[in-house]
């Protein structure tokens, strides 16, 4: 069973509770602006080879470094060919893009997971996969899918250019604070059935904007039973349906899919 509670016209608004939404993007707001926005602190700032050349050229045209280059990872995902042993000539488009944030990230003093690397790979799939992104974290970046890392529990959206170069500048960001919306799916699923289905099933009852601009938390018994890679599709198809994040309150599977990887904390 599915229930839905928040923004659209086809369901209540949720009710006033705190929710974990609430309270993270709550305990991270630096400033309350008086015409209703919020400055929020950027714990992740994670960067790609397409959206943030425009970004760095800016912060150096205005003369400004960034602020907090150890809170950012950046790798090249979004113009590297798919060829076994790739470099960034074997898709000559993406040559200068990949060039530009290998320089870029160097200069800055960020860590990238270059090609080559292991590590190396889609910049919302490597950094959970590193545990570089963790519950209870903001976590931007110049994607769409960065909603993806709400299933750790974190506080993930995509941004444009003009926020990454902001990012980059003051390690926040001033935003409006998103609407709010719930969706609880409780029972078994069908035998064969996986998260994709459930989100497939969700957009097809809220349709392809029923959640325009929300912050989506996903609950229910049904969730909770999910495996990570389930809970990663279904935060990562958040945006399909509109939303800006997706987000699951993290657990006991979550703290075991983090641990013993390489930024994962250690001990008490």
């Amino acid at each position: 069973m599915v229930q839905v509670a928040g923004h659209g016209k086809a369901v209540s608004k949720v009710n006033s509770a705190a929710t974990l939404f609430d309270k993270i993007w709550d305990s991270h707001v630096v400033h309350h602006f008086e015409n209703g926005r919020d400055m929020i602190h950027v714990d992740r700032h994670l960067l790609h080879d397409l959206t943030s050349v425009d970004a760095f050229n800016s912060l150096d045209a205005a003369g400004r470094r960034p602020r907090n280059p150890e809170l950012a990872i950046a790798t090249a995902d979004h113009m590297v060919a798919t060829l076994p042993g790739r470099d960034e000539s074997s898709f000559l488009p993406g040559r200068e893009f990949i060039l530009a944030l290998r320089r870029n990230s160097s200069a800055a003093g960020i860590r990238m997971f270059d090609l080559g690397d292991p590590r190396h790979g889609i910049v919302h799939v490597i950094s959970h996969e590193l545990a570089a992104v963790l519950p209870g974290l903001t976590v931007v970046c110049g994607d769409s899918h960065t909603c993806t890392h709400g299933a750790v529990g974190a506080l993930a959206f995509g941004i444009g250019t003009s926020d990454v170069e902001h990012a980059l500048a003051t390690q926040t960001l001033v935003l409006q604070k998103p609407a709010k919306m719930r969706i609880r799916v409780d029972g078994l699923l069908p035998e064969f059935t996986t998260g994709k289905d459930l989100v497939l099933h969700i957009l097809g009852i809220l349709g392809a904007d029923g959640g325009s601009g929300c912050a989506v938390e996903f609950a229910g018994d049904t969730i909770r039973a999910l495996p990570m890679e389930q809970r990663f599709t279904l935060c990562n198809m958040a945006v399909e349906f509109g939303a800006r994040i997706g987000l699951i309150a993290p657990d006991e599977t979550v703290f075991e899919y983090l641990k013993g990887r390489s930024f994962a904390p250690v001990g008490e």
